[in-house]
């Protein structure tokens, strides 16, 4: 019985790892790589207005995702997260690889950006898998279950 729940507790660190590493990863080449991944976001197919918001936008999110992760009490909220961009991501992925747009653009990170089209659906469907992983076995608490025993009264209001 023991086993199973380091297992299964393994598995959970592993999937949120992951998770944090991607996000750290992505975030920082966008804003160490700040020139070229504004561009990037200028050549996709939406307004320049919001290509330039997406800007800085998406790495300071991908950052703040990495940051919920690397907490227990705010974990499920970076799964949660990490779930509902990759599904932005792997469906903006999806259209550019069965040709949805008149260009292909690409605002992927180092490594990344050598994927082809597939292989970069199939790497966002596994981190998706791993988020919805994340947000199944790690139940959301409230923060007052990490706080007991910190300051009951503020707590209970006595």
């Amino acid at each position: 019985m023991k086993k199973e729940a380091t297992l299964k507790w393994d598995f959970q660190s592993i999937s949120g790892l992951i998770l944090i590493i991607v996000w750290t990863y992505t975030g920082m080449d966008k804003l160490v790589r700040f020139t070229d991944s504004r561009n990037a976001f200028h050549n996709q197919t939406f307004p320049a207005e919001l290509a330039e918001v997406l800007a800085y936008a998406v790495p300071i999110i991908e950052l703040l995702i990495a940051g919920l992760l690397l907490f227990s009490v705010t974990r499920w909220w970076g799964f949660l997260s990490s779930i509902l961009l990759l599904t932005v991501f792997t469906s903006y992925v999806g259209l550019i690889w069965v040709g949805a747009f008149p260009r292909v653009p690409c605002n992927c990170a180092g490594i990344i950006e050598s994927l082809g089209w597939a292989e970069h659906f199939m790497l966002n469907l596994l981190l998706l898998a791993l988020g919805i992983f994340g947000v199944h076995q790690n139940p959301r608490k409230k923060p007052k279950e990490y706080a007991q025993g910190i300051c009951p009264r503020l707590l209970t209001g006595s």
